[in-house]
């Protein structure tokens, strides 16, 4: 595995690696999103079973775009995990290197949401089958056959889908892949925050696309300026673009020294958040397959995170993501 200085150099041309089969091979945890949908008549909350898990609602997004994607985790063999791969399915998304857990349940998460659309997630992973996935069942032809390869952290949590991560990111490496990641902490999920940081420095020491809350930027770097995060994580690891999620003050781009930033598009028929970073996520990555990453023009930025804005703000007014992303003339609609 190459180390901080010898970051592998993919052929980012936008006819790049059109030869591969697949756009986006993501890698990670495919769960139950368990979210607030109303009450009972006895005035208990009712949970609607969605399915979700981001790299997956990024994969859906892409495939709503047009684009081919395949997905490497794990899920139960249960009732969820049945219900999840047919949901890839019907989303266009190849889920023939989904594994079924023999013994461990689908991992489920409780979204509680609060007024404005914020929310919060209690987990049911203890284990869960995505910490799962071993080194041996890393499809690596799948992976080699990919432009991007997609990952994040939750998958770092646990030793097991650790080494499995770290697997298929060297063989993105070795095969000129465009690797992006997305630290998406989920602090509830580590025994050890100092685990966690020492994790996502890893993968930022892997990957050319980061897409970073403004959340995280400011626990990783200690900088309440995201500009002077971006220049620390630019000091330690070269990433040649970063783009900052900042919720409902936007989103930015930084790419060779420059900095492009997007008001957000608020909708007050807003449900909740879930799904919206991976939404972004997903058609800023759409915007790097169709023009590669070497010669972004500041116009081109705009118009992406403008794109990717739009397509966020659409995602709040549903509930879950993966099964409702939205087509391509909703998010044209939203901004024009």
């Amino acid at each position: 595995m190459k180390e901080h200085g010898e970051r592998s150099k993919a052929d980012f041309g936008s006819a790049a690696g059109t030869m591969k089969k697949y756009d986006v091979t993501a890698l990670g945890e495919l769960l139950i999103d368990f979210t607030e949908n109303g009450v009972s008549g006895q005035g208990n909350p009712l949970f609607e079973a969605n399915p979700g898990g981001a790299p997956c609602n990024v994969l859906a997004m892409l495939s709503k775009l047009g684009r081919n994607t395949a997905f490497i985790g794990k899920v139960g063999k249960d009732v969820f995990g049945e219900r999840l791969k047919t949901a890839l399915e019907e989303a266009g998304i190849d889920a023939q290197y989904l594994r079924m857990d023999e013994k461990i349940h689908t991992t489920l998460a409780l979204v509680h949401t609060f007024p404005g659309g914020d929310r919060e997630f209690s987990f049911y992973r203890n284990p869960g089958a995505d910490m799962m996935l071993t080194e041996e069942e890393i499809p690596e032809e799948l992976i080699r056959n990919s432009r991007i390869f997609h990952f994040r952290s939750i998958s770092m949590t646990h030793e097991k889908v650790r080494n499995a991560t770290r697997k298929a990111v060297q063989i993105a490496e070795q095969a000129g892949c465009m690797i992006s990641f997305d630290p998406n902490l989920r602090a509830p999920l580590w025994d050890d925050l100092n685990e966690a940081r020492e994790q996502i420095q890893w993968g930022l020491k892997h990957c050319h696309i980061l897409k970073i809350s403004d959340n995280e930027i400011t626990w990783l770097t200690g900088k309440k300026d995201y500009t002077e995060g971006v220049e620390w994580l630019n000091n330690r690891y070269r990433i040649p673009l970063v783009l900052v999620s900042m919720g409902k003050a936007g989103s930015r781009a930084y790419y060779k020294g420059n900095m492009i930033e997007v008001p957000p598009i608020l909708r007050e028929d807003t449900i909740e958040t879930t799904g919206a970073g991976d939404t972004f996520c997903g058609c800023i990555l759409n915007g790097i397959l169709e023009k590669g990453l070497e010669q972004l023009t500041d116009e081109y930025l705009k118009e992406m995170l403008m794109f990717a804005n739009s397509a966020a703000s659409v995602i709040t007014t549903r509930r879950g993501a993966l099964r409702v992303m939205p087509s391509r003339e909703e998010i044209e609609g939203n901004f024009s």
